[in-house]
């Protein structure tokens, strides 16, 4: 099997660590850097360049591995390779809605997955009645399109969460609000799909004084059981995003479990050094039974 990594370095973590899993069973594997990914249409055949030369042997797979910065590109090569017949661990569209936090809330919402309660808008004249539609204090304030707990704030009072809203509106910052849940206690949980399964999970736990819980700003994480409610409720949001490989962030209420996020480049460092899994390896052989079941 061929393997195409897309990302923009080889010395990222999560890459070397499916590079080296993809080599240690046998198969072809090359990083690509997607931003040195040029497309050129029309005329007798479209092309993929790298570098400056043609592509010419298409790879049975790629495994996107592409941020936010690099989002509307990446999304553009994925597509590329997808019109070539191409598999792809996460579709062009599952990278792009994936990305916007409320775009995946519109799919995830519009398919019964239970979310906590959130408000988007654009309108800076009813900032109050915004706030008010969440029924009560403190609320999340996040950016729409963010990663590792940055652009996520915590505002204790209406009368500050409207200063914050009313400061990134003047500056036409993309948001949401989001209703508080207390008792989740500064946790979360992070699925990791891989097809039609939940190949493992942890609890992530913030700093003391910190109300997020993301590994990235300094919490720490462990091996966590989910119900069975919580992998259905992570299986499914990876599909109706046609993510095969995501990792899927809930949190739990009173009310139950609750989606929060979808990740389509989930990292790989965190959750296998909390919970010992071998994820780069589950994530090839689950490529190496999607070619075997196209053969």
């Amino acid at each position: 099997m061929t393997i195409f990594i897309l990302s923009v370095s080889e010395h990222i973590h999560s890459t070397q660590r499916i590079y080296k899993e993809a080599r240690r069973r046998g198969h072809t594997v090359e990083i690509i850097n997607h931003l040195k990914c040029s497309i050129k249409l029309g005329g007798d055949k479209p092309a993929i360049m790298y570098q400056s030369e043609n592509i010419i042997d298409i790879p049975d797979v790629i495994i996107p591995r592409i941020g936010v910065s690099a989002m509307k590109h990446g999304a553009a090569v994925v597509k590329e390779f997808e019109m070539n017949g191409v598999y792809s661990t996460a579709s062009s569209a599952g990278i792009i809605n994936a990305q916007n936090k409320v775009r995946t809330l519109q799919i995830i919402s519009r398919n019964k997955l239970p979310i906590p309660q959130t408000v988007f808008s654009v309108d800076p004249e009813n900032v109050s009645e915004q706030i008010d539609l969440l029924e009560s204090v403190p609320i999340i304030i996040k950016l729409q399109e963010g990663t590792h707990g940055s652009g996520v704030i915590l505002a204790e009072s209406k009368k500050s969460a409207m200063s914050i809203i009313d400061t990134m509106y003047s500056t036409n910052t993309s948001i949401l609000l989001q209703e508080f849940i207390k008792e989740s206690n500064s946790e979360d949980i992070r699925a990791f799909v891989v097809g039609d399964k939940v190949i493992s999970s942890m609890k992530r736990k913030g700093l003391e004084d910190d109300f997020r819980s993301n590994i990235h700003k300094g919490g720490n994480g462990c091996k966590e059981a989910l119900t069975s409610e919580e992998k259905e409720i992570a299986i499914k949001a990876a599909q109706y995003l046609k993510l095969p490989i995501a990792g899927v962030d809930l949190i739990r209420s009173k009310r139950g479990p609750l989606l929060i996020e979808v990740n389509s480049t989930p990292g790989l460092q965190g959750i296998e050094t909390y919970t010992k899994d071998n994820i780069a390896k589950a994530i090839v052989k689950f490529l190496e039974e999607h070619v075997r079941t196209k053969l």
